[in-house]
């Protein structure tokens, strides 16, 4: 199959073997419905002259010297849409997302393969063979033919490929299906290893619930620094779809200017709970709560309760624990998911709920949190002020954020949402 590495730069000639000049570039379909978009057209140059010739006046592609089918004079040139894409100006050594190995790579080489007459754009070449195929021609075959089989390579089919968009106006389906398929800690990974005009880009493209999710899986002063460029109203608005706690740790890393002014922007229920844990030091219980929890009066059946469940719980940070609480707002019980379910519908919840409590305080240390939560063996731990009313809770994470290292915490099942 050939490459373009090994086209760009060889002579052009017509039908009658004048010169046209050389082979600069190969323009392909860049419409978001062709798995492997088809080569339409390459770009001629003789000098400060170009010519862009479609494919169906190009009589053999792969040759020593590329023969057109018509003179020069006859040549009908191609007109490129803003949905074509230039193969080694906006795609050969770009980084592209390689959404099956789920990395940032850069392009080496691309690999066309050739259906019945026409030609389309199959792999794309991220190994040292495509290196070595454009910086000592022929060296790639001489290895292969010497071995006797060919080299290992590194080659990904273009339909596990997402391009980033670039300076050039191309509109590329950004962010593909592939893109939005990834698990937000991949999409992380892949955003932390692009270079900042990349990482931007691509945030720029995802809608602001997948933005959300994405950063809630780095550190909060590697969001603030993504989110530097980004118009106060999509921070907000971010903002407004990550957890209370994250978005509160967010905005500490802000200027206290623009802190202001992003809660001012938020919708005013959310302003206000972020608001509330801003209030408290951030290495605290209440520095570090999440104020969306799922709580029930203790007046509720089992069955009650999870109609409840159902009805309102939908933007609770974890459902495996149920707080019962009394009129006034205090903590006497607390139950696991799994006894909700296992219970009988008409059973009181005061009949099995457990009532001998584990919580921590609004001043507690993260030290303290984090060892309720490895004695006890929770998922989370109630936060409650003084009177005993719960006022939110810390997941495991949260609570182990500084103990151990972040790397190793990031490998923990995240078994709570």
């Amino acid at each position: 199959m050939p490459y373009i590495s090994v086209l760009i730069g060889r002579p052009v000639v017509d039908v009658d073997c004048v010169p046209v000049g050389n082979l600069e570039d190969v323009i392909a379909a860049a419409r978001g419905d062709m798995t492997h978009p088809q080569i339409l057209a390459v770009v001629v140059r003789a000098g400060k002259q170009e010519m862009i010739v479609p494919m169906d006046q190009v009589a053999v592609l792969l040759a020593p010297s590329i023969p057109l089918s018509r003179r020069r004079v006859e040549i009908s040139p191609y007109t490129v849409s803003d949905q074509d894409m230039y193969l080694a100006r906006d795609v050969l050594d770009k980084q592209i997302i390689d959404t099956d190995g789920v990395r940032v790579v850069r392009v080496n080489d691309l690999e066309f393969a050739r259906v019945n007459n026409n030609y389309y754009l199959a792999n794309v070449d991220i190994g040292r063979l495509g290196l070595l195929r454009r910086l000592w021609p022929g060296l790639a075959d001489w290895m292969e033919r010497r071995s006797g089989k060919p080299q290992p390579g590194g080659t990904i089919s273009w339909d596990h490929v997402e391009l980033l968009q670039g300076d050039q106006p191309m509109r590329l389906k950004v962010p593909g299906d592939k893109i939005s398929e990834l698990h937000p800690a991949d999409l992380a990974e892949i955003i932390s290893d692009l270079a900042r005009p990349e990482s931007d880009k691509l945030l720029g493209t995802l809608d602001v619930s997948m933005v959300a999710d994405t950063l809630e899986e780095v550190e909060p002063d590697f969001q603030a620094r993504l989110l530097e460029t980004m118009p106060d109203e999509k921070v907000a608005d971010v903002l407004e779809e990550m957890a209370p706690d994250e978005a509160a740790d967010l905005l500490a890393e802000f200027s206290q200017d623009r802190s202001k002014e992003l809660l001012n922007l938020m919708e005013r229920e959310d302003a206000e709970d972020v608001r509330k844990l801003l209030t408290y030091p951030i290495d605290t219980a209440g520095g570090l709560m999440n104020t969306e929890f799922f709580s029930v009066p203790s007046t509720l059946s089992a069955g009650e309760t999870i109609e409840t469940l159902r009805r309102t719980a939908s933007e609770a940070e974890t459902i495996y624990y149920i707080y019962v609480t009394e009129t006034n707002g205090k903590m006497v019980g607390v139950i696991s998911l799994r006894e909700l379910v296992m219970a009988d519908p008409a059973t009181p919840i005061r009949d099995f709920m457990h009532k001998r409590l584990v919580a921590v305080t609004l001043d507690d240390s993260q030290e303290d949190i984090a060892q309720a939560v490895s004695k006890y063996n929770l998922l989370a731990v109630p936060v409650v002020d003084n009177e005993g009313r719960i006022q939110g809770i810390v997941t495991a994470d949260d609570a182990l954020d500084k103990i151990i290292p972040t790397a190793w915490k990031k490998k923990l099942p995240r078994l709570y949402h």
